[in-house]
């Protein structure tokens, strides 16, 4: 998987930076580093990195400033180290477009195989059909282009939030439970909390819903999970 993959690694201690480095390299990935916000974003317009590992507590500019930047000029996969483990903290980095997260200190081989993970999620998708459409061509998913429109807008969505509903409308008379939703998102080693499924689907709903409160196609089935409800 690892060729010609680039990856920006964005950390403010040398050390991890050079850990992680050296177990992406093992793995055949191209690794880039920066050590604080202004040279991450800097790096991130030179290399157009495949996907990005971000700390959020960098010195001069937040990683959370970083990562609004980064989704300002793509798409590209976010995973966001952190090493505040509250649960509110973690769910406001996914809100700024955040894709994953792994909390401080953590395993080298458990960020391998998350960055793996969503690699693997955002890249397979070859043999699925390139457009589908829904609503009479009110929302329109172009699976190639791994990109989604909403009355002809563009709708800006991160890796995550297009593969979840990706997931949900090749299969939309399957009702998904949080639990089958965070092991195809976020992988099946995946030790984190619930909510983390439902603020991607706030999100979600956000961007594609003419009316968040009043879902169409991304449906809460109660007690169970959710299902798409595009036709």
């Amino acid at each position: 998987m690892g060729r010609d993959i680039k990856i920006l690694i964005v950390d403010d201690e040398a050390k991890i930076v050079e850990v992680i480095k050296s177990y992406l390299e093992k793995e055949g990935f191209e690794a880039v580093t920066a050590y604080n916000g202004k040279e991450a974003i800097d790096q991130y317009k030179r290399h157009m990195p495949d996907l990005v590992i971000l700390d959020l507590m960098l010195p001069d500019i937040s990683g959370e400033e970083v990562c609004g930047q980064i989704r300002l000029i793509g798409t590209t996969p976010i995973i966001m180290l952190t090493a505040k483990v509250e649960e509110d903290y973690i769910l406001n980095g996914l809100n700024l477009g955040a894709d994953d997260y792994i909390t401080k200190p953590f395993s080298p081989r458990q960020l391998i195989a998350r960055t793996k993970a969503v690699l693997r999620r955002t890249q397979n998708t070859q043999d699925m059909e390139i457009v589908l459409n829904y609503n009479s061509g009110e929302l329109v998913i172009n699976i190639e282009s791994h990109s989604v429109k909403k009355n002809d807008q563009l709708v800006n969505l991160t890796p995550v939030e297009f593969e979840i509903l990706l997931k949900l409308a090749k299969n939309p008379k399957k009702v998904f439970t949080r639990e089958e939703l965070i092991a195809f998102v976020l992988g099946d080693d995946y030790e984190g909390y619930d909510r983390t499924i439902d603020t991607h689907i706030k999100n979600l709903r956000q961007k594609i819903e003419t009316n968040s409160k009043e879902p169409q196609y991304i449906l809460t089935v109660y007690g169970v999970g959710y299902k798409f409800g595009g036709e």
